[in-house]
């Protein structure tokens, strides 16, 4: 997509309404952060733009659920039809004109892509005419599991994964998750290294070295801890990144379009259940034996009027109760998410607590 002549030398306007970009692998805490900055905006009217991977959005229904009087559900938009990078015209340009007609005025646009999203096409479509006249780039938050990459990796068993992928001769030998990690690093004006409360002083620095290798010059780091970081740090970078986005290198950049068939999601629907820590048990089991990126969704147990949220990064699994179940709603559905191949019969019978499959 190739922007007007003109466009190199326009500069963000105050007449435009700044949407910040939020990027990052699956589970480094891209909604977590949101949420935060939702409760903590001070008055500041918000909407966000959810784009999940899968048909399913969990994302935006935890936004949802804030009950903030600044961001109310109706400025939350979900885009479950694909990577929002891909489907600009169909699905971005359409919530664009649901929000920006919200009265009062939204002040603030958070944008959240799916973890396996590209930021580079997103911002680059910030020079479509229908776009670029109402809306600019405040800046591209990439966020970063810290965990993880104090380990020398961008998501947990990283190396069976990778394994795996080197055992099959049908499969690109590239690391599609290498590459989007990359890709996000790239285009980053900010860095926001998530999970600080898991890693000492030593994987910081292991951390800190890994990003420091592939950042761009000038790119800051900072640190949080259960996505509490104060919105003014995040919010009005102004820096208009539709303007310099072609200056930034990424894998996909000769490529005239791109896809995400090394990847695989589904829904499994799940009937109450008993114990939430027995069933946590299940999905790391699922994450280690099936070879799952990602789980996240709501669970319904039994005698609870709350619904219970859940939320699994590979093995590492976290849930709690988040609100009550609204009337006709109550019911249990996760979305698995893996490379491509993932073993869906096998995810489900451990989730199910039955036999695997042979």
């Amino acid at each position: 997509m190739t922007a007007p002549a003109s466009a190199s030398l326009a500069h963000p306007s105050l007449e435009r309404v700044p949407c910040t970009i939020v990027t990052g692998f699956l589970g480094a805490g891209k909604t977590t952060l949101i949420r935060h900055v939702l409760e903590n905006a001070r008055g500041k009217r918000l909407a966000v733009i959810v784009n999940e991977f899968g048909d399913v959005g969990i994302d935006g229904e935890i936004l949802k659920g804030c009950g903030i009087d600044t961001c109310p559900e109706e400025n939350v938009v979900e885009l479950a039809n694909g990577c929002i990078c891909c489907t600009v015209a169909d699905d971005f340009v359409p919530a664009l004109d649901v929000i920006l007609s919200r009265a009062p005025k939204v002040d603030h646009i958070l944008i959240e892509t799916s973890g396996l999203a590209l930021p580079k096409p997103l911002v680059q479509a910030f020079h479509w005419p229908a776009i670029r006249s109402r809306v600019t780039v405040d800046g591209v938050v990439a966020v970063v599991d810290g965990e993880a990459l104090a380990s020398g990796r961008v998501a947990h068993d990283h190396d069976a994964l990778a394994e795996q992928r080197a055992a099959d001769a049908s499969l690109d030998h590239d690391d599609p998750i290498e590459e989007v990690f990359d890709d996000q690093i790239a285009c980053a004006d900010l860095v926001v290294l998530t999970k600080a409360d898991l890693i000492d002083a030593d994987g910081a620095v292991r951390a800190r070295a890994e990003l420091d290798a592939e950042l761009p010059q000038g790119v800051k780091v900072v640190q949080v801890t259960r996505g509490r970081l104060d919105p003014a740090v995040l919010l009005g970078l102004g820096v208009g990144t539709e303007d310099d986005i072609e200056n930034r290198r990424t894998h996909h950049d000769d490529e005239a379009d791109h896809d995400h068939d090394d990847f695989d999601s589904f829904v499994v629907e799940v009937p109450e259940i008993g114990d939430p820590a027995e069933f946590a048990a299940r999905v790391a089991k699922a994450a280690e034996e099936a070879e799952v990126l990602r789980v996240k969704g709501f669970l319904a147990v039994e005698g609870k009027p709350m619904r219970l949220l859940v939320q699994a990064v590979g093995p590492r699994v976290e849930h709690h109760y988040d609100r009550a179940w609204a009337e006709g709603e109550r019911g249990g559905r996760l979305v698995a998410i893996g490379l491509k191949g993932l073993d869906r019969a096998k995810v489900e019978a451990i989730l199910a607590g039955a036999p695997v499959p042979a």
